[in-house]
């Protein structure tokens, strides 16, 4: 992997990684890239229901889902991960009707955040065809992470962090702490102590009533799930189980895109939309979030007269600034209030905003009432193939915007050689498994991941991106000589697979 000195342009990488491979550079770019043309109409989303009254976000029925057995994960266990037929043909359906149109440009105006509550009614059929392709977001209830080793051990009967705990598993792990009260572009810098330390500062900050001079200090994108102690804290949902980034770090054993939030009230994420235009999922282990989500396109009535997005939706300077001309056109944003065990799904470029909160006591919010809500969250970023043609449309974006500016102001860790690997690693693990499937050699079941359909499915999006790049004329100028096997060679094999299995 390349730094960011080197012609070939370098993206963003996870923070372990950026920590050995940041550098600000000045350079000449050879991948202007070419966005595709966006699309106007998805396919018929699913109905929205009545909205619940007990929760601000829709609560919706759906069919009955079917068992998957489990195998290692490592931060927990894995389902057993397979579509039926008819989604892999619904699935493909829908990405023949776009025609090369962006995934993420297709989703219908929503007023509402649908709220999943049963996990015996919802099947991974169901989150794939209505939320997962269209890219809707939804929040799932706290009954499907209620079995979660973290919210046994991480939390104190009262539904606080449990201090004593994290202190004896993970006190000597040095964690990456960001500072909620500096803005630094449009992030906040971020300090390593150890984690004993952090949760020291936590107690003084409580202490102090919620404040410190040494600011708001918020405990973010911590791996701990490459941490063999890490084992059994979660249980991966079998709904975002078909995860390419994470398995194409995992095999390289470098890196990973699992984090670990932990902050006290007051902690915050600034508005952004999540690397790689990827999906995310985020779990409340304890605390409460707000979270303001903006539907893609929507991000761009919010610049200012600059071409700059927001550092914070909710500032009353934003609010009332003359410097962002298209904010009276900008629709509000969907507001989603996340409670303790609860996981929110974040389609791919949703722009959003996350606060921790303060919890109001009733019947009257009076300041003597307040209830601080300490928050801890696990969190995931994820790329499969419902969402690939995003990552690919990113990349070329970003390239063409460095030419034009000619400075590159941040170094996000991928270029498109590396892009093309990535394919080649999940191509490359897609095809063995179509050989078992078409050997008859290999039953599926406990101890494969991934069954026919879907596998048939990754292998169908894996070419349509890939044929888009072999053709794009950036990436022609790539020197590929030394790759193997060449991209032309893959784009064959994936074809010939597709075609020997169309029956099946």
């Amino acid at each position: 992997m390349q730094d960011c000195g080197s012609p070939e342009v370098v993206f963003r990488l996870s923070p372990l990684v950026q920590q050995r491979h940041w550098h600000a550079v000045l350079g000449s770019f050879l991948y202007p890239g070419s966005p595709s043309a966006l699309a106007d109409t998805p396919s018929s989303p699913p109905d929205l229901p009545e909205a619940s009254p007990s929760h601000d976000t829709t609560v919706c029925p759906v069919p009955s889902r079917p068992s998957f057995p489990g195998s290692p994960a490592p931060c927990g266990r894995r389902a057993w991960l397979d579509m039926d037929r008819e989604t892999r043909v619904f699935a493909e359906n829908h990405f023949r009707r776009l025609r090369g149109r962006l995934p993420s440009r297709v989703c219908p105006i929503l007023d509402r955040v649908d709220f999943i509550e049963n996990p015996d009614s919802f099947s991974y059929s169901d989150f794939f065809k209505g939320y997962l392709l269209p890219n809707l977001p939804c929040v799932f209830s706290s009954a499907f992470t209620e079995g979660w080793g973290s919210r046994r051990h991480w939390v104190t009967p009262s539904g606080k962090p449990d201090f004593d705990y994290l202190l004896q598993n993970y006190g000597d792990v040095v964690v990456p702490v960001a500072n909620c009260g500096v803005q630094e572009y449009n992030s906040n810098p971020k300090e390593h102590m150890p984690l004993r330390d952090y949760i020291s500062y936590w107690k003084e900050f409580i202490q102090g009533h919620y404040s410190s001079p040494r600011g708001c200090l918020y405990l973010k994108d911590w791996h701990l799930c490459r941490d063999a102690s890490a084992k059994g804290i979660f249980t991966l949902p079998v709904y975002f189980s078909s995860d390419w980034l994470n398995e194409y770090w995992d095999t390289l054993d470098v890196d990973d895109y699992r984090f670990i939030y932990m902050g006290p009230t007051g902690t915050w994420s600034p508005f952004h939309a999540d690397i790689f235009r990827s999906f995310s999922w985020s779990v409340n282990i304890c605390g409460r979030k707000k979270w303001f989500l903006f539907p893609p396109g929507q991000e761009e009535a919010l610049r200012d007269c600059r071409g700059g997005l927001p550092y914070d939706v909710t500032a009353p300077a934003f609010l009332e600034s003359r410097q962002h001309p298209g904010l009276n056109h900008c629709s509000p944003p969907l507001e989603v209030t996340q409670e303790a065990g609860e996981m929110v799904f974040v389609p791919s470029g949703w722009h959003h905003q996350v606060h921790n909160m303060v919890e109001w006591a009733h019947p009257a919010p009076r300041a003597q009432e307040l209830a601080q809500e300490d928050t801890i969250s696990i969190n995931h970023n994820w790329v499969n193939g419902c969402n690939l043609a995003n990552m690919w449309h990113f990349l070329q974006q970003e390239l063409r915007a460095v030419q034009q500016e000619v400075i590159m102001r941040s170094c996000s860790g991928i270029n498109f050689g590396e892009f093309y690997h990535f394919l080649k690693v999940i191509a490359e693990r897609r095809l063995l498994l179509a050989k078992e499937i078409g050997s008859g050699e290999v039953e599926y079941g406990e101890g494969s991941r991934l069954g026919p359909q879907q596998t048939i499915f990754d292998i169908s999006r894996i070419a349509e991106v890939l044929a888009s790049v072999v053709v794009n004329p950036d990436f022609q100028r790539v020197d590929t000589s030394m790759l193997s096997p060449q991209p032309e060679d893959l784009l064959q094999q994936l074809e010939e697979v597709m075609a020997a299995m169309e029956s099946l």
